[in-house]
């Protein structure tokens, strides 16, 4: 016997081990899904939160990530309009056939049956991955190489409320609720016991560009950010005004990206980010507060910054690269802006990217 608990299902027609549903849609056993996941015809759709596909035991599986190979599609996916062609943007179309795993069994098949209802013809489900494939230890999982950096609003919560939290031994903390010049964002409601924290204090509106040492180590001190603190960082999302004359006041968690990057340059040994900003704190039902949080103890950083030079680089650094013939110099902003149909920003007119970089499709 293989210890696979799926083949225990068979059915006296079905050599493979598989048994269909009352929708018509058929479960696969471990062995077949292992067998069938490296054909180019198929395609594996994983729809358990994106942060157990990037790497987080939410389940207590025995070993975290995703079966190698799978497309993340999280089932909450499911209430955009545009559910179809986010689909079909990661290479999952109707003339592959298609293998749908999850947590939840019923919302496997749920998604399962969207699938069939877009017209995709060959759609099963493989219901056996925490007992099954993350046990076995010669099936290939995959994961996000920094994936603790990433964090779930679960993880956050736990935090809070129990001061310790999966893959963390550091009791010294802080979260940080970004924003751009729009102290008000906070004051809406914030996740509790979080400190604002404007991009202002760490880049210099004249360049857009970090500011010096000095006035880093003033902001990091003053919000009780040591080295060796653990710093978790949020913001919110809305869509801008572009009749605002500072319509990046709406991207909080775009600012919550740049801040993690200034402080990692810092020297901020551990530095995390809230995985989907305030909105998965909300859509996981946690509440927000709109109560100011006592200011922290100014601490002393306890090194020189930055303590990572390398993180950023200048305009001789990005030269250098585009010289090179083993380096990238990447663009992550749109397509639209990457091919010039638009500059991006209402107060710039040129358009277009950087001769010699490439696209980052993010």
């Amino acid at each position: 016997m293989s210890g696979d608990s799926t083949t225990q299902r068979k059915s006296g027609n079905d050599p493979a081990g598989n048994e269909a549903n009352n929708s018509g849609i058929s479960t696969i056993s471990t062995n077949d899904l292992n067998d069938r996941r490296s054909n180019d015809s198929t395609r594996i759709v994983d729809v358990r939160p994106v942060d157990a596909y990037n790497g987080w035991k939410l389940h207590d599986e025995k070993r975290g990530g995703h079966i190698k190979g799978a497309k993340s599609v999280p089932f909450k996916w499911q209430k955009y309009i545009d559910w179809i062609e986010i689909v079909q943007s990661k290479d999952i179309l109707p003339q592959h056939a298609i293998i749908v795993y999850g947590y939840d069994k019923a919302e496997t098949l749920r998604v399962a049956q969207q699938f069939l209802k877009a017209g995709y013809s060959d759609v099963s489900v493989y219901n056996g991955f925490v007992e099954e494939w993350s046990e076995r230890e010669n099936l290939p999982l995959d994961s996000l190489a920094r994936y603790r950096q990433l964090v779930p609003a679960s993880w956050v919560n736990e935090l809070l409320e129990t001061g310790s939290a999966p893959e963390l031994t550091n009791n010294k903390y802080v979260v940080c609720h970004a924003h751009y010049r729009n102290r008000a964002d906070y004051e809406l409601g914030h996740i509790p016991g979080s400190h604002a924290i404007d991009t202002l204090s760490l880049e210099s509106p004249e360049t857009w560009n970090r500011r010096s040492p000095n006035e880093i180590r003033e902001t990091l001190e003053k919000l009780g950010i040591s080295h060796d603190t653990t710093v978790i960082l949020y913001g919110r999302f809305s869509f801008p005004d572009n009749s605002d004359p500072f319509p990046g006041s709406s991207a909080g968690h775009l600012g919550a990206i740049r801040c993690a990057m200034i402080m990692m340059y810092a020297g901020v040994k551990d530095v995390r980010v809230l995985n989907g900003g305030i909105q998965s704190w909300l859509d996981d039902g946690y509440a927000l507060s709109a109560a100011e949080s006592p200011e922290h103890t100014r601490v002393d950083f306890g090194a020189k910054i930055p303590g990572n030079p390398e993180i950023i680089v200048d305009m001789p650094g990005a030269k250098e690269i585009l010289q090179s013939q083993k380096k990238n110099l990447v663009s992550v902003r749109s397509w639209a802006e990457y091919i010039g149909e638009v500059s991006g920003y209402n107060y710039i007119e040129k358009k277009g990217r950087i001769p010699g970089s490439v696209f980052g499709n993010c």
